[in-house]
């Protein structure tokens, strides 16, 4: 996907949030659900008039962020060099949002909605694709996994990004079935869990094996962790 037409495809689904949200406004009840527990059952609402925007206006932010990064990251650690990588993580966040905010809303109309297996089908899918990308992140501040021992070698950052990338695409097949399959939160959270830990120790320890640090490294880049 060209940077242009990733552009242009998150700026459509920002739009269409925002569409979708006038278009079933006048259906919509006073307070509209915007929150279920692991069983599917609503249990947090949001009133009129924000309730139906709070995603689309949340759409927008994540892709005003995103749109942003390019420009205030520091020289050498920026994401020119995966540029249309980061382009494409951009268009596949932004529609998440939007089918979330296309759930909110269908079940605010009446619509029954299985969210309690939808979205972790949908989370499951969309980590599926940010492992697929994982490998192909260079060093940044901004995405991928960024702890001291990533950030202060190159080897021990492609190494573990690969290993990384594996492991979201294994949590996110994970995520997916247990969606279909009605797993509950307990499977979704412990392969969410393993995929963003293990990297981080698994940094540490390339790092002390390489290059032979047993007190890591010393810079002021601190530990961000994964995506």
């Amino acid at each position: 996907m060209s940077i242009r037409r990733a552009h242009a495809v998150s700026l459509g689904w920002v739009v269409a949030s925002f569409a979708m949200a006038f278009m079933l406004y006048g259906q919509l009840p006073e307070s509209i659900p915007t929150h279920w527990n692991a069983e599917g059952v609503v249990d947090g609402y949001t009133p009129k008039p924000w309730g139906p925007f709070v995603l689309p206006l949340v759409t927008a932010a994540v892709y005003l962020v995103l749109v942003a990064v390019p420009r205030i990251s520091p020289r050498g650690y920026g994401v020119a060099r995966f540029q249309g990588i980061f382009e494409g993580i951009q268009a596949v966040l932004v529609a998440f949002l939007f089918l979330i905010n296309a759930l909110v809303l269908l079940a605010g109309i009446g619509v029954a909605v299985p969210m309690e297996r939808v979205v972790p089908v949908a989370t499951g899918l969309l980590l599926v694709v940010l492992g697929n990308y994982m490998g192909k992140f260079t060093k940044n501040f901004f995405c991928g996994i960024r702890t001291p021992w990533t950030l202060a070698s190159d080897e021990v950052w492609l190494r573990t990004h690969r290993l990384g990338g594996r492991l979201f695409v294994l949590a996110g097949v994970i995520v997916l079935v247990s969606g279909l399959l009605g797993g509950g939160p307990v499977p979704v959270i412990a392969a969410v869990a393993v995929a963003a830990a293990a990297p981080v120790l698994y940094s540490y320890f390339l790092y002390r094996r390489i290059h032979g640090d047993t007190h890591g490294p010393t810079d002021d880049a601190g530990s961000h962790g994964p995506v």
